[in-house]
């Protein structure tokens, strides 16, 4: 199962990894390549889907598309690690584990061979806000898959074997991912910084103690609570007949007793007003590393679409304004990048680079800063400006290019952002986006006195 939503988890990754796109973007190609795109979206569809609830509040969200034989089942359940107690953090993700080992009527270890023998792959992800499950299927077998979400939401078994069992395989997962691997421990401890109150100030996987020393009655009062159908989204999409699937639906999920209310009230968090300076060690690198990082709004909020284009204009690919600098030009930088992570409640901007040779932490930083008060103080060219728009174009195609993104994309807009329907109409809000709005938003959150400057340093290395 993935730790975290791609955002999030691909965190580290972003150290090495360049967007292929961005490398197509060279200097002779961006007439062509633009024309490219406006020829791609004057050929896209809009996604058209049917929503409703069932009377136990389960929300539903139908897309047809009858081109190729395929189905995907995705589920969302509005829990992530946010919900957690602070003395039990890591069930959400446990339950993500948890919730395949089988149910009343799959047995223990079967749930993936019946999938797997009839043509299909699953697979979850966990979150700060919410918990993802997904499978696809050849449309014949649509009815399987719901069947098994349903069993999955009516029948799942959560004994102590189990529990026990999925706690190994989470322990191993946190050794790999995180305890063992470079730079795993980057983001936990930038949220460390950013949050006092919050939950984001915990990792989504959690303490390991907290699970070892939580009990069966725990676990089953975790499901019982979260796992209802009035905290779910049930998504389909492809190659279904409407009025088949909904008796299907119907006749799997109805059954289902709605769930208590969910009362939701997070602690607010105060604006930082100074600059903090943090560290952190981490065993498994060598080289050093320099983040800042800023709060930021809600991805609810126009702000955060706007940092993106701002986290795209400075380092999406090799001729992104960070990268040309930093590591082409100047030769300051092994690697650098700025990230846009947005969360339900608040964001995080993170600006960060791995000095090359004998460079300075320091030094490093002044140069990242000055590409962020250039976006402060002067507008963005206009042709950097249509190259954004161009990006964010390409990347709203992509995104409905197959059938398990179109599913995913409708439960994630309906559960996170209450409007199912900005699955065609995102891209409008990308659109309207002026580069006066890069530069005032620029102003508004990405101050000196709004930040935390995190030293992440190998961990022998003497303060």
């Amino acid at each position: 199962m993935n730790l975290q939503s791609k955002s999030i988890h691909s965190f580290t990754k972003e150290l090495l990894l360049i967007n292929f796109y961005e490398l197509i973007m060279k200097k002779h190609l961006i007439t062509i390549t633009s024309l490219i795109v406006l020829m791609l979206i004057g050929n896209a569809q809009e996604v058209k889907f049917e929503e409703f609830d069932l009377d136990n509040g389960l929300h539903v969200i139908l897309h047809q598309d009858n081109s190729a034989p395929v189905v995907a089942v995705t589920t969302t359940y509005h829990v992530g690690a946010k919900d957690e107690d602070p003395e039990r953090t890591g069930f959400a993700h446990f339950f993500e584990h948890l919730l395949f080992t089988g149910t009343k009527n799959i047995g223990r270890g079967e749930w993936d061979a019946i999938i797997s023998a009839n043509g299909g792959s699953d697979n979850a992800t966990t979150n700060d806000d919410r918990t993802y499950y997904y499978m696809t299927l050849p449309s014949n077998n649509v009815e399987l898959g719901l069947w098994m979400e349903s069993e999955r939401l009516l029948h799942p078994v959560i004994d102590q074997l189990a529990v026990d069992t999925q706690n190994e395989v989470v322990k191993e997962e946190k050794r790999m991912r995180v305890d063992n691997s470079p730079y795993g421990r980057f983001l936990e401890n930038v949220k460390l910084n950013m949050f006092k109150k919050h939950p984001y100030r915990w990792t989504t996987i959690g303490e390991m103690e907290h699970l070892d020393a939580a009990t069966l009655e725990e676990f089953e009062a975790f499901n019982k609570k979260f796992y209802v159908p009035n905290n779910a989204v049930l998504s389909v999409a492809g190659d279904i007949d409407i009025d088949a699937v909904k008796k299907m639906i119907k006749d799997y999920f109805g059954p289902i007793p709605r769930g208590a209310d969910i009362p939701r009230s997070y602690e607010k968090e105060d604006p930082i007003t100074e600059t903090i300076m943090a560290k952190a060690y981490d065993p498994n690198i060598q080289i050093p590393a320099i983040m800042s990082a800023y709060r930021t709004p809600s991805f609810k909020e126009r702000d955060a679409y706007v940092l993106n284009m701002i986290s795209n204009y400075l380092s999406s690919g090799k001729s992104s304004k960070l990268y040309k600098k930093l590591v082409d030009e100047k030769k300051m930088s092994l690697q650098t990048g700025a990230l846009n992570i947005s969360q339900e409640d608040y964001g995080m901007y993170v600006i960060f680079g791995l000095p090359l040779g004998d460079v300075s932490l320091d030094a490093l930083l002044a140069e990242m800063d000055e590409e962020v008060v250039k976006i402060q103080n002067e507008l963005i060219s206009e042709r950097d400006y249509q190259k954004l728009q161009n990006q964010f174009e390409s990347q709203f195609v992509n995104s409905n290019a197959s059938i398990l993104g179109i599913a995913g994309s409708l439960s994630n807009y309906y559960m996170m952002y209450g409007n199912t329907n900005l699955i065609n109409q995102e891209i409008d809000i990308y659109r309207a986006i002026t580069r006066e709005d890069i530069q005032t938003v620029a102003k508004k959150y990405l101050n000196p006195n709004q930040r935390i400057v995190l030293e992440y340093l190998p961990e022998n290395k003497e303060d």
